[in-house]
């Protein structure tokens, strides 16, 4: 945009509008400027104007017209179209972009060079440091689990954090900026923060040294009451009614409401906070606290569901607050639940009461850890039969609140996958091995401070065995239902492997399952500089992602012949027809559990406080009116549909099969 300075009639004008400037030439212009919208400013600094002519309605329908009304400006570019009234005290050193809206607003400036919360390290899980995470802009989930879990690899951390600090310097200045469309309506302090695209910001408290990005698509929202230093929001996240952050990382979508107050902890894509409290968390994507006395403390999370009251503690006031815990992806917490870190709990498992000994089930997924007169007891494998988990798995898919064209997190939401199957098989070895140490005679079993019943260690068994039987299963059919093919070599072609990535170990990096030898390649290849910006790094998460199931299946090929006796170079095709059938019974039979443990929820006793002024008729006219009838409920209809779709599926296939015998 070309400037020019102000006419000496222009001068006058703003004069007489009660504008004043102790040296009018340091003011410039857009060529066509008209000073009639500028009224009762005080200007210093160098300030450069542009065209100020859009009108516009505001909220409750009332006429508004662009310009600077009632403000301190200093050293400040404000482009086309801006509309700037009441700052109170100064509005300084600030580029403004098209179409922002600026009202009531007390102070909102730039005090000194910052890099806007970029480079700023948080201490996750360990309050002491240790496992500090640089944010910036662009930081995704995966990158900062690389950051906090690869300390092993020293040379990997100082690239990373080198990235990170090199992103930081690319964004450092004495000059902020507030980007196009952003608004800032009924604020307090706003100091040294960079706005993004579309941002609606209203009734802030204070907001020192951060980043709130945003986008058209997908614009964020910092509301009422919120107080927040050394934080980054990304684009679709809120952080509003009171809640308070200092060195914070809010990721895509998450929403932070309701008092909730964090501190040096990262969120990641679509976490929910609210009432709360968090304290050097790393919250993988879709973790989830709404509960006042819930404290998150020193611990590695993702798709967690916190419950009323969970608590962990992270130090034995001996050398002060060093113990971090692991929940894997999947598990819930039961209301006043507690456990003493360290500990690690497996994938999708429930953990109710308190806990005291450091259990680490991370072997046992979907597992039940209950307390029980002071004691830990683990119940293997139970929650693969839980109507909640299956309805938590689809659910995340659809509450995915993220809509800018640019997703920083690689999310894979496979509820069964490489990554939990190759869990099942090490417990049924760990179960095994536990039987024939102790004896199959033994009442109880104990195993990483946990107690297990023997009659819960070989329900354990069937069930890891009918999950294995079933995510193999579903490889194979799909291959098979997708597969052109008229006689048996044709169909050992097509269910050939595409290699051997991602046949060994995997790993669930917050939220992306990927092969672990992947992750030692990018490790190398950050360390030796062959990827060497945050943007690249992003990529190759997006690329591992794209590649989930083609690596998965290279994981199957091996675990058909292992788990199954099926070898896809030589199988015969009667053999593929009695795996298919074998298949469709697991998952019938896994459904049907789930089928059962839905019809736990209308029972009688479920019934209990409905029909308040009633007898019995009353009460089940009132359950049903509310909750609905069983056989309708969409969790329900939903397990009867998969029935009948994968049996149709089995059908199908065994049919084509049945061709080429």
């Amino acid at each position: 945009m070309t400037y020019r300075k102000l006419t000496e009639e222009e001068i006058k004008s703003l004069i007489l509008n009660g504008s004043f400037c102790e040296d009018w030439s340091t003011i410039e212009v857009h060529s066509a400027f008209s000073p009639h919208n500028i009224r009762n400013v005080s200007f210093s600094g160098n300030v450069k104007i542009g065209l100020l002519l859009k009108k516009f309605t505001s909220p409750g329908g009332v006429p508004k017209q662009s310009g600077i009304y009632n403000a301190t400006i200093h050293n400040c570019i404000i482009d086309d179209d801006v509309y700037i009234n009441q700052v109170k005290n100064h509005l300084a050193n600030y580029h403004i972009k098209k179409n922002v809206i600026i009202e009531n607003v007390d102070s909102l400036f730039v005090s000194e060079e910052t890099s806007f919360g970029n480079g700023i390290r948080v201490a996750v899980l360990n309050e002491t440091g240790g496992r500090e995470i640089a944010m910036y802009d662009e930081l995704s989930a995966h990158t900062a689990y690389l950051m906090a879990f690869y300390r092993h690899r020293p040379i990997l951390i100082d690239q990373l954090l080198k990235k990170a600090d090199d992103f930081a310097k690319g964004v450092t200045s004495a000059m902020g900026t507030i980007e196009e469309g952003a608004h800032l309506v009924n604020c307090r302090t706003i100091q040294n923060v960079r706005i993004g695209k579309h941002a609606f910001i209203e009734g802030v408290y204070r907001l020192v040294n951060g980043t709130i990005n945003s986008s058209l698509e997908d614009p964020s929202y910092i509301g009422p009451g919120v107080i927040a230093q050394d934080f980054i929001t990304a684009s679709g996240s809120e952080v509003t009614e009171s809640s308070m952050i200092s060195k914070c990382f809010v990721g895509q979508g998450t929403v932070l409401a309701k008092q909730y107050s964090a501190e040096n902890s990262v969120f990641f894509a679509n976490c929910q906070g609210f009432h709360g409290e968090a304290c050097s968390i790393f919250a993988g994507p879709y973790t989830v606290s709404h509960h006042k006395s819930t404290l998150l403390i020193a611990g590695y999370y993702s798709f967690l569901n916190a419950g009323s009251g969970s608590n962990q503690s992270n130090h034995m006031y001996k050398l002060g607050p060093i113990h971090q815990g692991v929940v894997e992806r999947g598990s819930k917490t039961t209301s006043d639940s507690y456990l003493l870190w360290p500990a690690k709990i497996g994938a999708f498992s429930l953990v109710m009461g308190r806990h005291y000994r450091n259990p680490d089930t991370a072997d046992l997924p979907f597992s039940y850890l209950i307390e029980n007169t002071d004691e830990s007891f683990l119940a293997p494998g139970v929650n693969l039969r839980s109507i909640g988990t299956i309805r938590d798995a689809r659910k995340w898919p659809r509450r995915d609140r993220r809509k800018d064209p640019v997703l920083l997190d690689a999310i894979v939401f496979n509820l069964l996958s490489p990554y939990s199957i190759q869990k099942m098989i090490k417990g049924i070895k760990v179960l095994n091995d536990l039987k024939s140490t102790s004896g199959p005679t033994s009442e109880y079993y104990m195993y990483n401070s946990v107690k297990i019943t023997a009659s819960a260690l070989d329900r354990g068994i069937q069930m890891y065995r009918i999950g294995i039987t079933k995510f193999l299963g579903n490889g194979l059919v799909k291959k098979l239902e997708l597969a052109d093919f008229s006689n048996r070599e044709e169909m050992l072609k097509a269910i050939a492997p595409e290699g051997k990535q991602g046949s060994g170990e995997w790993v669930d990096m917050a939220g992306l399952l990927v092969p672990k030898e992947e992750v030692d390649q990018l490790v190398n290849d950050v360390e030796k500089g062959i990827v060497t910006t945050a943007g690249e790094l992003n990529k190759r998460f997006v690329s591992f992602k794209n590649h989930y199931f083609d690596w998965a299946w290279n994981w199957i090929v091996p675990r058909l012949k292992t788990e199954a006796g099926l070898d896809v170079e030589s199988v015969s095709v009667q053999q593929v027809m009695d795996y298919v059938e074998e298949w469709k019974n697991a998952v019938v039979k896994l459904d049907q559990m789930m089928y059962e443990d839905a019809r736990k929820e209308f029972t009688l006793k479920s019934q209990t406080g409905f029909g308040i002024d009633g007898k019995e008729e009353t009460r089940m006219c009132d359950f049903e009116n509310v909750r609905g009838e069983f056989t309708s409920h969409p969790a329900v209809t939903d397990i009867l549909e998969h029935i009948e779709k994968k049996s149709n599926l089995a059908s199908k296939v065994l049919d084509k099969l049945s061709k080429i015998l």
